[in-house]
């Protein structure tokens, strides 16, 4: 089923759209949750969260993409369910991947809110000026939190060769973003 359709069903409050949602996304719900919490109780509990939430906000919200809209609630409330687990001790996996950004973020950015303020726009207009396969690369490492060498072998790259993009894409990033006027 098409993504317009089953926010149609959303909207129109029919049961079938959480199914619909689960067949098409549950897959990628439970990835992206299971690479942030690593335990898969915890993972599904937050695909179960996910399809609440979408139903609680479509409507009435209309996402243009829904795999997107479906993506970012997912990692929210992993992260979300990662912080209240470990309170203030934040996983490894997670505390690597904020370091690597922390040299082109800027400090009073927090990274999970980035999406309303001007930093996460300009780092959107920097990610849409790279090619294709750099873009996915960084979003899906960043975003989706998966490990350089799943990536590498998903693209038939040697991790050393995914490792050095991403620190090339991270400094150009943070050039682009000094010479955009936001603080790092």
């Amino acid at each position: 089923m098409e993504d317009n359709q089953i926010v149609e069903l959303f909207w129109a409050r029919a049961e079938q759209a959480i199914a619909e949602l689960a067949a098409k996304y549950g897959r990628l719900c439970r990835g992206i949750a299971y690479r942030i919490l690593d335990s898969r109780p915890d993972a599904e509990e937050c695909e179960s969260d996910t399809y609440l939430r979408v139903w609680n906000t479509v409507p009435p919200e209309r996402p243009d993409s829904l795999c997107a809209y479906v993506s970012r609630i997912v990692r929210n409330l992993a992260l979300d369910r990662l912080r209240y687990r470990t309170r203030r001790k934040r996983s490894a996996q997670y505390e690597v991947l904020l370091s690597e950004l922390d040299q082109c973020i800027p400090d009073s950015v927090n990274v999970e809110q980035a999406a309303d303020d001007t930093a996460a726009q300009a780092i959107a207009i920097y990610l849409n000026t790279l090619d294709a396969r750099t873009r996915i690369l960084f979003v899906r490492r960043y975003f989706y939190m998966e490990s350089i060498e799943t990536l590498a072998k998903c693209y038939g790259l040697k991790a050393s060769t995914v490792s050095t993009k991403l620190v090339r894409t991270r400094k150009k990033l943070r050039a682009f973003l000094e010479q955009e006027g936001v603080a790092i």
